[in-house]
């Protein structure tokens, strides 16, 4: 174990956790980092505390206001981890103590603190001094004869155990709220508590206090699950949505799927069209038939009408055995057409037959089959300018859109963008098999400003991107899901209103002039991001994290370019 004597001493400047801090007036936000932040009265808080006590009585209250603190303290972990996380474990450990006095909530003086490299045993000795919960309570009640600093000692459990990954607890052993001089803690690892249990049951949700909140909401929750279960009623199997657009989406194909009619579905690229027919297959009498989804755009034109319809032995070279087409695969289900402004002109014409007369024949067959098939077509491209330029048939097209629908783009659909991040965050965290907290503030509200050429397909590359390059535990930041500033979109290119950059962005990338120069002497991205890189190493003295730093980005994120720049030397290598 290591003792750190004289700790108060040992601790550098606080210019790196202050500089963290952002205050973004115009838009009503703060930022620590990525995390949102509030600035709100301490007597406010007194209030809270107070209806919390009279509602809940104290040893709920005081376990509510713990697991807020905990919390608090596991985020502010996170934050010491990537501003400190180059000076070792004992100063990053300690980022904490000023993180604490930082955001106004108490001072506190490191007495004895003993760390294990290794990550099996820590003790530590704090006093408070100035803090608020201990201010209040003297204000509003006088002294008391038990300790009621419990949002700060919940943050100290929740701060330790987080940044060291162990099970951390903290007991108050002395108050002012109490009238001692000051606050003291002590921390050591739960198992070392005989009081263990009690100490953790107040870390633990109470189910009491849940029931107690459930059965004094039941009236407002049952008038609110009628109105849940219309919304829910309104959106299609395996969608995810709750905006206003995309439920007038799935009320329209709810409606469709109880018909035989065909289905048109129009929108850009990546807004879910399989998804959509998909829901539609299922919403209908067919569910229990086969559904068969066809990129019309994928298969060559010499095949495609063989692919479609099928093709009997010997029809052209290479056609050894008789073989049915994905229509009559569907037969009796649906076939998703997608890209179907891609068939070729015979394709077009044996399609209409289905459609008119619900028969087809195989290439190379004259033997006409019966097929009863529900039709879903798509396409991203505007049908009827295709039609007057002649490369898509009018009849055809005027027997597709028998029930057109457009699915709106995922800009227009903004208030599914949490839900949508949070489904794919889920899924490929379940893939990689690796657990990340969440998506940072920050990051999802540049999600949600983002414009979103690739729609939800868009989104979901980003977020996997962002799973693979976040570190187990922590939050996935703006810089894991946008790593290029090509897209005019991009969070860091935002144009004000009057056509200049903001003061914030025009610190963060180049002016014109000098990207102008760059440009003409033929020095790409590549290039200047490979300088960037060797550069921050060389500053750093090849300390990864602290290089990461350097640059604004996560230590992965780093790593992983570094990896980049490596495979492409090695190939530049072989090449020669």
């Amino acid at each position: 174990m290591k003792d750190f004597i004289d700790v108060q001493s040992e601790l550098p400047e606080a210019d790196d956790l202050i500089a963290q801090i952002r205050f973004n007036h115009k838009e009503g936000k703060i930022w620590l980092q990525e995390n949102r932040m509030l600035l709100i009265h301490a007597g406010d808080m007194g209030i809270l505390r107070d209806e919390l006590i009279t509602s809940m009585g104290i040893e709920r209250a005081r376990g509510f206001l713990m697991r807020f603190g905990y919390q608090a303290g596991k985020r502010d972990a996170e934050v010491a981890r990537k501003v400190r996380g180059h000076m070792g474990l004992d100063m990053g450990f300690l980022a904490g103590v000023q993180l604490h006095a930082i955001e106004g909530i108490v001072c506190v003086t490191p007495r004895k603190v003993q760390l294990d490299p290794d990550g099996k045993g820590f003790y530590g000795e704090f006093d408070w001094t100035g803090s608020y919960e201990a201010d209040l309570h003297l204000a509003n009640h006088g002294t008391a004869d038990y300790p009621v600093c419990w949002t700060l000692l919940g943050y100290a459990s929740g701060y330790t155990s987080a940044f060291l990954g162990m099970n951390i607890l903290y007991k108050e052993v002395s108050c002012r709220g109490m009238g001692d001089e000051h606050c003291s803690i002590i921390g050591k690892p739960a198992c070392e508590w005989e009081d263990r249990d009690d100490l953790e049951r107040m870390l633990t949700p109470d189910h009491v206090a849940d029931e107690l909140y459930s059965l004094q909401q039941q009236v407002d929750s049952l008038k609110a699950s009628f109105r849940a279960d219309e919304l829910q009623a309104d959106l299609l199997f395996n969608s995810v949505g709750c905006s206003e657009a995309f439920r007038q989406v799935c009320q329209l194909i709810r409606k469709a799927s109880q018909s035989k009619a065909t289905v048109l579905l129009q929108g850009e690229t990546g807004v879910g069209k399989e998804v959509v027919a998909r829901g539609l297959h299922l919403a209908s009498d067919r569910s229990e038939q086969s559904f068969v989804a066809v990129n019309c755009a994928c298969i060559p034109p010499d095949l495609i009408e063989a692919e479609l319809f099928g093709v009997e032995k010997g029809a052209f070279t290479g056609a050894t055995v008789s073989r049915e087409g994905r229509f009559e695969r569907a037969n009796g289900g649906t076939i998703f057409l997608d890209e179907v402004i891609e068939l070729s002109p015979r394709a077009q014409a044996t399609l209409l037959r289905v459609l008119q007369e619900g028969e087809l024949e195989r290439v190379g067959d004259h033997r006409t089959r019966a097929i009863d098939v529900r039709i879903v077509a798509a396409t991203n491209e505007n049908l009827e300018k295709a039609v007057e330029e002649g490369r898509f048939r009018a009849d055809l097209f005027f027997r597709l859109n028998v029930f057109p629908v457009r699915i709106p783009p995922l800009r227009e659909r903004t208030d599914d963008i949490p839900l949508l991040a949070e489904h794919f965050l889920e899924k490929y965290q379940n893939l990689y098999q690796k657990r990340v907290a969440c998506v940072s503030d920050k990051a999802m509200q540049a999600l949600v400003q983002y414009k979103w050429p690739g729609n939800i397909r868009e989104l979901e590359n980003m977020i996997e991107r962002g799973v693979i390059l976040t570190d187990n535990g922590s939050s996935i930041e703006l810089c894991n899901l946008f790593p290029s500033l090509m897209e005019p979109t991009h969070p860091l290119n935002v144009i004000a209103q009057d056509g200049k950059l903001s003061a914030s962005t025009s610190q963060l990338i180049a002016g014109q002039d000098q990207a102008r120069a760059l440009i003409q002497k033929g020095v790409g991205l590549e290039d200047i991001e490979r300088q960037m890189i060797q550069e921050a190493m060389a500053q750093s003295k090849n300390n990864i994290t602290h290089a990461a730093k350097l640059l604004g980005i996560s230590r992965p994120a780093l790593a992983y370019r570094l990896k980049k720049l490596d495979d492409s030397a090695e190939n530049r290598k072989s090449e020669t």
